[in-house]
């Protein structure tokens, strides 16, 4: 998993609450386990047209966002079903930083395991960044290390986030990179069980 540590670029607002996982990545779109190529799916009905045509109103088509970083989005984002497939498919998009007011509790949590940091807010203050973000100048910069976003103003906003998770996305440790940590441990103990009880390795 891709180390998370300071980030700079495009925010797009998305003013929308209750963003669920089937908007995110509707449920066609889930037949393959690989990663790579979910962008083309990711909000297909917010971004498609009926025709199958580029809906230009919708915020990620826009030109001074397509190639967003960061999405600011309403209350409770990625409500709905717990498929993991909605955090690749932001990946995917270039996306790796999400702030809202709140967010669904599976959701939050995949995100850490695939390299995204959800950021919750306050309403009136993710309401200050949407405005920010649809200005002229819609650069961001996030410290995960400092836990500071800086605004395309200058303004400088603080967040909290939990020390394990920080430090696991800072290392870019996910639930194997955690384990493999452990590795020589894990062998040591593998070399006394054999062993203690070489009858199992006959089984």
């Amino acid at each position: 998993m891709e180390a998370f540590k300071t980030l700079t670029g495009p925010a797009a607002p998305l003013r929308m609450s209750n963003v669920d996982t089937d908007m995110i990545i509707p449920k066609q779109f889930l037949k393959t386990t690989e990663r790579t190529g979910l962008s083309r799916g990711l909000f297909f009905e917010l971004k498609t047209n009926a025709d199958g045509s580029p809906n230009p109103d919708f915020v990620l088509n826009r030109e001074e966002y397509k190639d967003a970083s960061i999405l600011i989005a309403g209350a409770n984002f990625g409500c709905g079903s717990s498929r993991e497939h909605a955090p690749w498919a932001l990946l995917d998009q270039g996306i790796r930083c999400v702030i809202a007011p709140s967010f669904a509790d599976i959701f939050y949590n995949n995100c850490f395991k695939n390299g995204i940091l959800p950021i919750a807010l306050p309403q009136s203050i993710v309401e200050k960044m949407m405005d920010e973000a649809n200005g002229g100048n819609h650069i961001f910069t996030v410290d995960l290390e400092n836990m500071k976003i800086t605004l395309p103003d200058g303004e400088v906003v603080e967040f909290d986030l939990d020390g394990s998770r920080r430090h696991n996305l800072l290392e870019g440790l996910d639930d194997i990179g955690l384990t493999l940590q452990a590795e020589e441990r894990i062998s040591e103990f593998e070399t006394r069980r054999k062993l203690a009880t070489p009858w199992l390795e006959r089984a």
